[in-house]
This record gives structure tokens, C-alpha cells and sequence, in this order.
């Protein structure tokens, strides 16, 4: 163990490991990419899809090498028992930082199908993980702001489409599928901007998870419903690779979707979209009367 160096040299050791894993795990999945569109063949696709899979799950058991090597971080994880390797789950979390992807990611591996990320449509371009992205098959979703939509009313709804024929392919193998519901990452800023009826939470956005749920059907049974909590403070990336991140709580909770939520179109019928809303509002309230709990039990108020 390692953790005893200064957080600058903690921060450049765990960066270089990070580099390398990537790499390492990155030159198979190129090769594979190149062959996928050599042979577009539709009854390879399961073959080329396991072989990014096990790239990207050996990936992520590095990145648990080089944080238990760096890290002295106190880990309280609850609720990630019996779970399926097998199964098709929907996981949802709060999202605070960077950091709680390779949280999700850590608790996650191997436990569950490797987690398949809703991601904007310009992160495609980011260099190596980009291609990683799109060969994982991420869904890579566009989002219209307002004043877009008021000059292209057209395009309403087109990002919810989207999300549709992602989860189509989905429906072949085992999948996670993660969404965060606040569409992005929680600041004091953002919070008093929206007006949040939450302490500790932005709104939820409802639109993905239903699409995600009538794409897939009753196959995509299964809720993670997790929430993380830093008492020492909302970390920055640089905290995490600089062994700065003392204190990670986690608990996850397997909810049962209910059936009818398969059925009913979120878009065309309000009686049902309020209905939808109004169940992930009431997940919303739990978790952040939750997250309070944990603050205060950890001596964080």
C-alpha cells in the first residue's frame, strides 16, 4: 500500500495506472473495432459485444488495483448483495462528481452486466474512450435546449427516440443500463437555479428511464436504486486520483418495477406521464431524506 505518499505524488502515481490500464485495454478493443466493420455481420455481433465487455470489465479490475495500491478510502457499501450477472437491470444514482462513475463502476464489476452509460452525442469525440464508448454500444444521446426547440419544434421528442433504438440492441445480452436522473452533475449553483424542492438532490429527469423501460419490456424488470454519499465533501477528480477521498457510503436498493410501466406510452398519454413522474418523485424524496440520514450519522449535518 502506497497511500502514505504525499497527495501529489498519490495524484500522479494513480493517473500514469489509470493511463496504462487504458491503453493496455484499449489495443484489443481497436483491433476488434477495425474487424467489427470489416465484417458488419449481424451474427457476429454477440461475439464482437463480449469481447468489448471482457476488455472493459478487465479494465475496471485494474482501476480496482491501483485505488486499493493509492487509496486508504473507508468503504461502506450496503445492499449490492445477491445480485445477477445474468439479469438486465435499470441503476440509477444521485450524481455529485466524476468520481462517482468509478464508484458505480467499483461496486458494480462483475456482479452485474457491465454498466452501459446514457452519454452526449459530443463525447463521441473524446480521444480513445470515445471509440471505447460507441464499441460498449453507450447510448450517445443529443440534447435540445429550449430555445432550440422554440426555432425547431420538430426536433421535440428526437433525443427520447433516440434512447428508444439504443435500448433496442440492448435486448440480445445481459445489460445494465445507468442512468443518472438528474441529467447532471449537483452544485449549490445548479440547486438554487432550479429551485429544487430537494436539499441534497436537482430534479429528476423522468423522460429516459420510461423510454428505457418500454424499449425494453419486462425483460428490464429490475431497479437499482443507488445512493452515494462523500461526508467529507463532494471530491473533484483530482481528490480521487490524489487519495484525497477518506469516506465513500453506498447503498443500493432493489426495487421491482411495476408492470403497467411497460405498457403505457410516457410521451402521448399525460394521465400516465404524471403518474410516472410522480413515482420517481416519490424515489427522489426517499433518497434525499436518506442521504440526510447518512450526512448526519456520519457527524456531517
Amino acid at each position: 500500500m502506497l497511500n502514505f505518499l504525499p497527495s501529489i505524488v498519490l495524484l500522479i502515481l494513480a493517473s500514469t495506472l489509470l493511463a496504462i490500464g487504458t491503453i493496455l485495454c484499449f489495443i484489443p478493443i481497436l483491433f476488434f473495432v477495425v474487424l467489427r466493420l470489416i465484417l458488419p455481420f449481424a451474427a457476429l455481433r454477440k461475439f464482437f459485444a463480449i469481447i468489448f465487455i471482457s476488455c472493459a470489465e478487465a479494465w475496471l479490475t485494474l482501476n480496482k488495483g491501483w485505488m486499493k495500491l493509492t487509496q486508504k478510502t473507508q468503504w461502506d457499501v450496503q445492499g449490492d448483495e445477491s445480485l445477477d450477472k445474468n439479469g438486465w437491470y435499470l441503476v440509477t444514482s444521485n450524481h455529485q462528481s466524476w468520481v462517482d462513475i468509478f464508484v458505480l463502476q467499483s461496486i458494480f464489476n462483475r456482479k452485474i452486466p457491465f454498466l452501459k452509460f446514457f452519454i452526449k452525442q459530443e463525447l463521441i469525440k473524446v480521444p480513445v474512450m470515445g471509440v471505447c464508448w460507441w464499441a460498449l454500444d453507450f447510448p450517445f444521446m443529443k440534447r435540445y435546449n429550449k430555445e432550440f426547440l422554440k426555432k425547431h419544434p420538430e426536433m421535440r421528442g428526437k433525443d427520447l427516440e433516440a434512447t428508444k433504438k439504443a435500448c433496442e440492441r440492448f435486448k440480445l445480452t445481459p445489460t445494465s443500463i445507468m442512468n443518472f436522473l438528474e441529467g447532471t452533475r449537483f452544485t449549490q449553483d445548479k440547486h438554487d437555479r432550479q429551485g429544487s424542492p430537494f436539499a441534497h438532490l436537482l430534479k429528476p429527469k423522468s423522460g429516459g428511464i420510461a423510454f428505457a423501460m418500454q424499449s425494453m419490456g419486462k425483460q428490464l424488470n429490475r431497479l437499482l436504486n443507488v445512493t452515494i454519499v462523500y461526508p467529507d465533501g463532494i471530491p473533484s477528480f483530482a481528490d480521487f486520483l490524489g487519495g484525497k477521498v477518506k469516506r465513500v457510503i453506498v447503498r443500493v436498493e432493489q426495487i421491482r418495477i411495476p408492470e403497467r410501466f411497460f405498457l403505457a406510452d410516457y410521451v402521448n398519454d399525460q394521465v400516465f406521464r404524471a403518474e410516472f413522474n410522480q413515482w420517481v418523485y416519490e424515489l427522489w424524496r426517499e433518497k434525499d431524506m436518506l442521504i440526510g440520514k447518512l450526512l448526519a450519522d456520519s457527524g456531517r449535518a
